[in-house]
């Protein structure tokens, strides 16, 4: 995926809400939470990922855990693109559901009001 298309899905995320910030990266948010990074370097997107999905995935040509996020004990991916433009990573479908489930953890962790206010 582009960054224009990790973007335009992110959008389609109910109460997400986007900033520019960390020189330049495309910042998506949940409840004020972080729940993706996009142009953190390059085409990348960041993302949280659960404890198996973390352990599984890190080692995939194309993903690594996600730099300065994960150094600090914290469970981010970073998928980005591979030089040459060789094949890696997760297809497309894949990319969204792993942004899914990032969004859904990071929902989960806020204070039950705040998930009612964005419920609504």
């Amino acid at each position: 995926m582009t960054r224009e298309e990790i973007n335009g899905f992110c959008a389609s995320l109910r109460a997400a809400t986007h900033v520019v910030q960390w020189g330049g990266a495309d910042v998506w948010k949940v409840g004020g939470k972080v729940f993706a990074i996009a142009g953190w370097d390059s085409d990348a997107v960041v993302f949280k990922a659960s404890d198996m999905a973390f352990e599984v995935l890190r080692h995939e040509e194309g993903i690594r855990p996600a730099p300065y996020m994960a150094s600090r004990g914290l469970k981010w991916l970073q998928h980005y693109g591979l030089p040459n433009g060789r094949a890696g990573g997760l297809s497309d479908a894949a990319l969204q559901a792993h942004i899914t489930a990032s969004y859904d953890m990071v929902f989960a962790g806020l204070p039950k009001k705040k998930q009612a206010e964005l419920r609504a």
